[in-house]
């Protein structure tokens, strides 16, 4: 009876006493140190983006939208994106209804000035006929008048006298009817010509808008792999998309020896990013896929991207390798390396700690107990910090906030070690503005040239515009010149 007793006594003895080992020992295992580490630290920040073609060539539409007052035109039909096309294959169509009315009342304007220019003639012809019919007949009035006078030498002196006048009124009336005749004559030639030059006007209006009706189907300019061009808003241009006055880019092809990827950056970490810093990229497509770049462009403006409250800015980063695999839209994993430090101090972030806003600490292993120690934080980035002052590449820490942790004392920095420490972080970052400063000068400046590049650009553009209206006029002109010579040649006729 007292062995029956015993024996179940004995196991919970042993059950309490396991418990209790393997208790203390988890409680024991709690604190997870880790050593500090001294080594280069790279400050870094990722994100992600999408590949385009550094280079490419847009496929537009018609030039002449805008002198047609076609201010957006619907993409009917396109091809699908990535095709790859040769030179003069077909790209895209575009809407032509609205086209087809501005053609339709043009050449019913061109009747009219037609059948207007017509009736100019007929009118002119047929009023300088009867005027040159009526001087045709002053003049045999005259000679009749004059021979009335010849004979009339042996009439009495009041019958000469009659004769005499009734020859100078017919004189007269020859003259006067001759200026008139020529008036009359100025007249219909400057008649014909505002009738001619109204023609010529329209027909050159409806040659332009059959022109622009042929341009409405687009084609290729070069061979290569066609790419959708994207709207203001970041949207591609697909079929029912519509291109406007001041941009119809409808595709591009782009030159795939040169890629960049584009991504936004957060307004925390821009700062940290400079033109020329180095990254890393990888693909989402091909994981194993490591590739190299550098920083070629930053926003000066932020922006909001669509469903977020944080401002972002644009930043462009192109690929140093070429690749066969790399194609636009691709969506890339970049790691801009910000900064790299020199043999540093550094530990995860998960051991430092904050009291307040002003004091920073971990938990430093000393022998077989912790202290509480205050230190001096650098840079950060995802995973690590710099630490300044306060520990050694001795020293370990813990990565968990210990039992009572609050309650430890805290060994404070020593003040003067403090005060270099922060006059010596105030002279690098004094240096670094420095540079930064010099930077956007340079950038200022290239800046400036590429404006007066394009305002140059602009000038040449708005002189050949303008000396292609020049001409067009002087066309204008010539072909209704050309349209009245006729009629006019039949007028000098009648200098008589």
């Amino acid at each position: 009876m007292k062995k029956k007793v015993i024996l179940p006594v004995i196991i919970l003895g042993v059950l309490a006493a396991g418990y209790m080992f393997f208790t203390k020992k988890s409680s024991k295992s709690e604190d997870i140190f880790v050593k500090v580490k001294k080594s280069d630290f790279t400050v870094s920040v990722t994100s992600s983006g999408e590949l385009y073609a550094k280079n490419s060539t847009k496929i537009n539409g018609p030039t002449g939208l805008r002198q047609a007052r076609l201010w957006q035109v619907k993409i009917s039909r396109i091809i699908p994106e990535g095709t790859k096309v040769k030179e003069g294959e077909f790209i895209a169509s575009l809407d032509r209804s609205e086209l087809a009315d501005k053609l339709k009342n043009e050449q019913t304007e061109l009747d009219k000035a037609s059948s207007q220019f017509t009736q100019a003639k007929l009118d002119t012809t047929l009023e300088l006929r009867e005027a040159r019919d009526k001087l045709i007949n002053l003049r045999y009035a005259q000679r009749e008048k004059g021979l009335v006078l010849e004979q009339s030498k042996y009439e009495p002196p009041a019958t000469i006298k009659q004769a005499q006048i009734d020859l100078e009124k017919a004189k007269r009336a020859l003259i006067q009817s001759t200026q008139n005749y020529l008036i009359k004559k100025d007249k219909a030639i400057a008649k014909m010509q505002e009738a001619g030059a109204n023609l010529s006007k329209v027909e050159s209006k409806v040659e332009f808008l059959q022109k622009l009706m042929k341009e409405f189907n687009i084609t290729a300019p070069k061979s290569g792999m066609m790419i959708y061009a994207r709207t203001w808003d970041g949207k591609k241009k697909r079929e029912g998309s519509t291109i406007s006055a001041w941009n119809s880019t409808v595709a591009t092809l782009p030159d795939l020896s040169v890629m960049v990827s584009r991504t936004y950056i957060n307004e925390v970490d821009i700062k940290k990013i400079k033109n020329g810093q180095k990254v890393k990229i990888g693909l989402d497509a091909f994981p194993k896929k490591q590739l190299t770049g550098k920083v070629i462009n930053i926003a000066n403006v932020g922006e909001q991207k669509p469903n977020s409250d944080a401002k972002v800015f644009e930043v462009n980063i192109e690929i140093h390798e070429q690749d066969s695999l790399l194609l636009p839209s691709m969506t890339t994993s970049n790691n801009i390396i910000a900064k790299t430090v020199k043999n540093v101090l550094s530990v995860p972030l998960e051991a430092i700690h904050n009291q307040g806003d002003s004091l920073t600490y971990v938990f430093r292993k000393d022998g077989g107990s912790l202290k509480r120690t205050e230190v001096m934080v650098g840079e950060t980035n995802e995973n690590e910090a710099v630490v300044l002052a306060g520990l050694t590449k001795e020293d370990m820490v813990t990565l968990s906030r210990p039992k009572d942790g609050e309650k430890m004392d805290l060994h404070l920095l020593d003040k003067a070690l403090k005060a270099k420490v922060i006059k010596e972080q105030a002279a690098k970052l004094k240096e670094e503005q420095r540079k930064a400063q010099e930077a956007r000068k340079k950038a200022e400046e290239l800046r400036k040239k590429k404006m007066e590049e394009m305002t140059k650009k602009m000038q040449d553009g708005k002189k050949k515009e303008g000396k292609e209206k020049d001409d067009q006029k002087k066309k204008n002109k010539k072909s209704a010149k050309k349209k009245v010579a006729q009629v006019i040649t039949a007028f000098n006729s009648l200098k008589a």
